[in-house]
């Protein structure tokens, strides 16, 4: 039986940010090891529409969608049919074309070839110098100059931009993941959307979790929300192509909060749930400790485009696992240390507390993301109500 508990505080601060326009919708769900114990949803799936959003509502989870498809390569890893040491190139050739942009020459890029090879490590643990347009001033201007595409499109040729850093010698948060995703298919000879449901999402029984949406399920999908001129949030549609050239390990993924917690729990139980094992115990545990190997973690990192990002700012005691944001401290009135956790670029965010045993997550699709007095907030609001119902 999973605990029960008193969540008409979690209630109110959901229904406190709609009403205050914080944010357009949202749902959210907590669980421990033997099942939910917190669901609570508010607010209409489009704005201006009567259907209400609900656990059962399906999301855009883009970067949570990383540690799904990390998962698959930790699994290959497993079998010994994938070497987290090896070279990116030995998986995927074209990987050895990437150069590093230095700098600018007035408007031309200056690219050089890296210092060394980026490994399969580097991709899963955000080190190999791959970095995103939004958190990257240079990749940014590097796009806007060249008319190199982003990811968000679905242009294969997208992932071929340039390293902004020699892989291993920093943190940068990028597209890593969506070449790993290219990994995992070289050593699995086939597509991630079939590796990912035949070892993951299949044995969890998440049939929600998806890269494509049938009929029903795009029925069932809420649109992007943002801004409009007068303030008010309005319906800004799809943003992800429903075509994609390439399934997107790094953000591709559509899921419900029903179905994505069950991946948590599945994790918080060290790697089984239902019978159904998807890591071992001991992956699980090296998943949530430290990857940097001494390499630090952005205290903050400021956008490059702020219709899409706020400033992440989190400050000290921060590091990375394997695809996931790890708390080195415990957060005063929040989740224990060593939780692992990581967010959507839609305001979508989880977070696994082993030390608490429980698992959490919040869900709206707005941008920007983190929106630090509204989506931002609600989610520390929303936590710290959770652990104080418990």
């Amino acid at each position: 039986m999973s605990r029960t508990i008193d969540g008409s505080g979690i209630d109110k601060v959901l229904a406190g940010a709609v009403e205050a326009g914080d944010v357009p919708h949202v749902a959210a769900i907590a669980a421990d090891a033997d099942g939910v114990f917190y669901e609570g949803a508010v607010g209409p799936r489009a704005v201006g529409e009567s259907d209400q959003v609900s656990t059962s509502t399906h999301f855009r989870i883009m970067s949570m969608t990383k540690m799904v498809a990390t998962t698959t390569a930790l699994q290959q890893v497993e079998r010994g049919e994938l070497d987290l040491d090896a070279p990116v190139e030995e998986y995927v050739p074209e990987f050895g074309q990437i150069q590093v942009l230095e700098g600018f020459d007035g408007d031309t890029p200056r690219l050089r070839a890296p210092a060394t090879k980026a490994t399969v490590k580097h991709l899963v643990t955000h080190t190999s110098g791959l970095s995103y347009w939004f958190w990257n001033e240079d990749i940014h201007r590097y796009e806007q100059l060249t008319g190199h595409p982003n990811v968000v499109p679905g242009l294969r040729r997208a992932l071929l931009a340039p390293m902004v850093a020699d892989p291993g010698t920093r943190f940068e948060y990028g597209i890593n993941t969506d070449w790993l995703g290219l990994v995992v298919e070289a050593v699995a000879g086939t597509t991630l959307d079939v590796v990912i449901k035949d070892n993951v999402t299949g044995p969890l029984g998440m049939d929600d979790t998806v890269f494509a949406l049938d009929d029903t399920q795009q029925g069932n999908k809420t649109p992007v929300h943002v801004r409009g001129e007068d303030g008010a949030w309005t319906n800004a549609g799809n943003l992800l192509p429903d075509d994609p050239e390439w399934w997107a390990g790094g953000h591709g993924l559509h899921s419900t909060p029903r179905d994505y917690i069950r991946f948590e729990r599945a994790l918080l139980r060290g790697g089984e749930l239902d019978g159904a094992r998807i890591l071992r115990q001991e992956t699980v545990d090296a998943a949530f400790s430290d990857q940097l190997g001494g390499l630090p973690f952005p205290e903050e990192i400021a956008t490059a485009d702020p219709a899409t990002t706020d400033v992440l700012h989190l400050g000290p005691g921060w590091t990375w696992g394997y695809g996931l944001l790890l708390n080195t401290d415990d957060v005063p009135g929040r989740r224990r240390a060593w939780s692992g956790a990581w967010a959507g670029l839609l305001n979508t965010h989880f977070w696994i507390d082993r030390s608490t045993g429980i698992c959490a997550s919040i869900y709206t699709n707005s941008l920007p993301f983190i929106s630090e007095h509204e989506a931002w907030k609600l989610y520390g609001d929303f936590e710290s109500a959770l652990y104080a119902a418990l």
